[in-house]
């Protein structure tokens, strides 16, 4: 993965990064909503930075330094990483925040984990050893009726904060769905870490492998779907 990062001129810089680019890049999906959003924003998109302001006092004031589409995360276990929508390299007065987003309009986030199923070779069961043991999940839970993708997303953000020794991590659903789809999985989720974050709620899901994990679910604004 290169470390080379060239700044964007708009939105439609964001396409090239895509998984399948001709596929995702339509109106009324997240890479294009979400491309709009980030672009347009002055530091955090508004939504964002009212979650993060009305959150956990360790939060507030937390201001983009780096916005990085389309970031890869390499994970153990094979060769495919966790392709992140959007990370940010945060700060404040007092910390340094790694964050993850992933955004979402009508997608799920991919196959439960019993489907996806972890013993189907040895990569997968060293992949799934090492995103329970992260996250601090290998206690007796019982994980096939969570979504893969949360697990390996929320892993993402704990893995760079280490990376640029940031005190915090955020795994951030940026939603533009206004019917709040695919909210259920997500909270389902949360509840693993004791937490039900709310919409427009970022919660504090306890310190894994050295870092004060959180999570959270925004509303985009509405008016990105036509863009």
């Amino acid at each position: 993965m290169s470390q080379i990062f060239i700044p964007t001129s708009g939105p439609d810089d964001w396409q090239q990064f895509l998984a399948e680019p001709e596929k995702q890049w339509k109106t009324g999906y997240s890479a294009k909503s979400l491309a709009y959003s980030w672009e347009e924003a002055i530091g955090f998109p508004t939504e964002i930075e009212a979650a993060i302001n009305t959150s956990a006092d360790e939060l507030h004031g937390l201001k983009p330094l780096i916005v990085i589409p389309e970031h890869k995360v390499p994970l153990p276990g094979g060769t495919a990483a966790s392709q992140n929508d959007i990370f940010v390299l945060a700060s404040n007065e007092d910390a340094l925040a790694a964050v993850c987003v992933e955004g979402k309009v009508n997608e799920s986030f991919d196959k439960l984990v019993s489907e996806w199923n972890p013993d189907g070779s040895k990569g997968r069961r060293q992949r799934f050893d090492y995103l329970k043991e992260l996250l601090g999940l290998g206690n007796g839970n019982d994980l096939g009726h969570i979504r893969y993708q949360l697990l390996h997303r929320t892993a993402s953000a704990i893995i760079e904060a280490q990376r640029f020794h940031a005190q915090l991590a955020i795994m951030l659903v940026h939603s533009f769905s206004q019917e709040h789809m695919w909210y259920d999985d997500f909270n389902e989720f949360a509840r693993l870490f004791g937490i039900s974050p709310q919409v427009g709620d970022i919660q504090f899901a306890g310190k894994r492998s050295g870092v004060d994990l959180y999570l959270g679910w925004v509303m985009g604004n509405r008016e990105y779907l036509t863009r």
